[in-house]
């Protein structure tokens, strides 16, 4: 990843069309890999909310911020568009980050 941008959104999911998850941070890896094993947030570990499908990077965390509640407020179907349009086949974007981990 670019070091130029410093903050993210980023949307996991349970599965294809499944449960989604949408957060920012600024450790994408960092924190894509504590929802992998448990030490993220209490939802995504009850509903197995592990595979990051999308991502958005920024400079300036009001701006991530700002867009996180935006896409929150989003309805579903808006939701899954987003996704589809950058990951068609909904792959983890994440699944080669880390070493058998």
């Amino acid at each position: 990843m670019n070091n130029f941008y410093k903050y993210y959104i980023y949307i996991l999911a349970s599965q294809r069309n499944g449960t989604l998850y949408i957060g920012v941070t600024n450790d994408l890896e960092r924190r894509v890999y504590e929802h992998k094993t448990g030490l993220g947030s209490k939802f995504t570990c009850k509903y197995s909310v592990y595979k990051l499908v999308y991502f958005e990077a920024f400079q300036n965390i009001n701006d991530a911020i700002l867009r996180e509640k935006r896409l929150k407020k989003w309805n579903r179907a808006w939701k899954l568009k987003l996704i589809e349009e950058e990951n068609k086949d909904w792959q983890d974007l994440a699944k080669d980050w880390y070493d058998n981990k």
